[in-house]
């Protein structure tokens, strides 16, 4: 029975298993984001009041 056989599939499963958690995550962790989400000022922004034209 050929699927008994860990041969044909069990490197197939272990070289993808090296890509996914060798190759690729430094590729992702590689990538810029374009909207940093790092604080560029930590001054308070002044907060203005809303006004609601129908109160």
């Amino acid at each position: 029975m050929p699927q008994l056989n860990p041969g044909p599939w069990f490197v197939i499963l272990l070289f993808s298993w090296l890509v996914f958690l060798i190759v690729i995550p430094p590729k992702v962790m590689a990538f810029l984001y374009p909207n940093d989400p790092a604080y560029k000022d930590l001054k308070a922004s002044p907060s203005f009041p809303w006004s609601w034209p129908w109160l």
